[in-house]
């Protein structure tokens, strides 16, 4: 009896050392990393995938050695009823734990666009859909997208695409994008408006005023001038001449502007058309947007480039000849 005992004790111990060591190689295997080097591999989870679809992927891959223990606590700590739908890219040294933590984070990659103050539509449309592999000709056709212009309560997108750098998850969509710049847009610029715009422009004037303003000086110092000769003209009722919003009309230029061009009629040659052109013609920054509601007080009606990047002003047609004459005479 005493012999049986002690047999049933030794088999426990032994059963209870084999249950220790399978959890210690489990616990070590949940924390060890496996290397898979340089190489990317990447998981695109979409709506609906099951999470044995993707331990699947990541074991297939290399980037863990253990479904197991990848369900096991994915199970626990209800990972795999929250999956984040994206794309997961992983390279060098990865565990289980890490994987799960990743995924837990929601941490899929995101694509880096930098949007210029500035950038035209066209620009704009490039931008991403060279980033985010989507059609520039259907971002651009956005822009007189009744339902989607409707939606978001916009006369247009020119304008209203806020220059910044974004983080936009792989796989969003030109509809998603555009949304989201937009939103920015209004975080931005709705603290600003003041309760009397200046000109008795409306919101969307200011806008087309500030784009303009944004084509035309790079040069902080410079927008409130520049914008007090436009609101100046406006206020005269004289035409804006207004050289970037006839490149505008022209669909842009890939060199200098021609006399011409000025010639050529489109609803955006301020050169033939009184008032504002019919929309913006890029979307301007922060500033831009303050110089064009808070002008400068001068009596400036036109500007020329100097050779430096900068403008000199005038406030009549006999003085902005001689300056133009001047600028001229030091560029030969």
């Amino acid at each position: 009896m005493a012999r049986s005992k002690k047999n049933h004790i030794g088999v426990a111990a032994i059963v209870m050392a084999i249950i220790a060591l399978a959890l210690l190689i489990a616990v070590l295997t949940y924390y060890l990393p496996v290397n898979i080097g340089t190489d990317v591999v990447t998981v695109i989870i979409k709506p609906g995938d099951s999470f044995a679809d993707v331990a699947h992927q990541l074991v297939s891959n290399g980037v863990v050695s253990s479904k197991f223990l990848l369900k096991v606590p994915a199970v626990l700590y209800a990972i795999d009823k929250k999956l984040i739908p994206g794309r997961y890219d992983f390279t060098g040294r990865n565990s289980c734990f890490s994987v799960l933590k990743k995924l837990r984070r929601g941490d899929f990659v995101r694509i880096k666009i930098t949007i210029p103050e500035g950038s035209t539509i066209w620009e704009t449309a490039k931008y991403l859909a060279d980033s985010l592999e989507l059609d520039a000709e259907y971002v651009v056709s956005l822009n007189t997208d009744t339902a989607l212009l409707t939606a978001l309560d916009l006369p247009c997108l020119e304008g209203y695409l806020f220059p910044e750098t974004y983080y936009f998850p792989w796989g969003y969509n030109a509809e998603e994008a555009i949304k989201d710049m937009v939103i920015l847009y209004h975080n931005m610029t709705d603290s600003i408006w003041p309760d009397t715009i200046a000109g008795g422009l409306t919101k969307n004037e200011v806008i087309i005023l500030a784009s303009i303003i944004e084509a035309e000086t790079n040069h902080g110092n410079e927008r409130d001038t520049v914008s007090s000769v436009y609101h100046n003209r406006l206020r005269k009722k004289m035409r804006l001449q207004a050289d970037p919003t006839v490149i505008y009309g022209l669909g842009g230029l890939d060199r200098p502007l021609y006399k011409k061009d000025l010639e050529k009629k489109t609803p955006f040659n301020t050169y033939i058309f009184k008032g504002l052109p019919p929309s913006p013609i890029n979307s301007p920054g922060l500033e831009a947007v303050r110089a064009a509601l808070h002008p400068a007080w001068s009596e400036y009606y036109y500007f020329v480039a100097d050779n430096y990047g900068r403008h000199q002003f005038s406030s009549t047609n006999a003085e902005h000849n001689r300056a133009r004459q001047k600028i001229k005479a030091a560029g030969n």
